[in-house]
């Protein structure tokens, strides 16, 4: 697989709860000085503001480059436009359901189309629960085209003491998955009891 260098990454927010996912996802690659291209739904933008104390003001400042939903002109709407993968952090139902189908309304649906037919990682961080059959079969379908489902599933491995710490595990996977080096999650180094025969 051909990847861009250096590193720039989509991150698509979609109105599903957890909208601090995707927040803190920005600010870790800004940290790791990745270029960042960010789509925020118009539900993402309540969530966020129903959720955290951030701004939208705010989190846009934390992405190299921040286009419109309706953009469907912008260059990540195009394989020609090289990346190295896309995270929909969070991921509605109503967003993995157009990406299973590549039903491509609004940029962040079509960037995700763009990824997978150009065979570049699409994480999907699927925010729902319970799950009914129909949830399951669009991701089953997703997985199928090429989408990657990493549901925001808390570990406990690490000890995690507050909120922060369970979300810089997720998105430490997340990055991990991407294939860039992060500090945020511990690592599973084996049971420290294990013995060997």
């Amino acid at each position: 697989m051909e990847y861009f260098t250096p590193l720039r990454i989509i991150i698509g927010i979609s109105g599903a709860s957890g909208a601090i996912y995707g927040v803190r996802l920005l600010q870790a690659l800004q940290a790791l000085e990745v270029e960042t291209h960010l789509v925020i739904t118009p539900q993402a933008e309540i969530a966020l503001e129903e959720e955290t104390s951030w701004t939208l003001t705010a989190v846009k400042a934390l992405a190299t480059v921040v286009y419109a939903p309706d953009d469907l002109a912008a260059t990540i709407a195009s394989g020609s436009f090289s990346t190295n993968g896309m995270v929909v952090a969070p991921c509605s139902i109503k967003t993995l359901s157009a990406i299973a189908y590549s039903y491509t309304d609004n940029l962040l649906t079509r960037a995700a189309d763009v990824m997978l037919k150009e065979g570049r990682p699409l994480i999907l961080m699927v925010r729902e629960t319970p799950l009914h059959l129909g949830h399951l079969r669009l991701m089953v379908r997703a997985a199928e085209c090429g989408a990657i489902l990493m549901p925001p599933i808390p570990t406990f491995y690490a000890r995690p003491s507050t909120i922060e710490d369970l979300i810089d595990q997720t998105i430490g996977r997340v990055l991990a998955r991407l294939g860039v080096q992060n500090n945020l999650c511990r690592v599973w180094k084996g049971n420290k009891n294990q013995t060997f025969s």
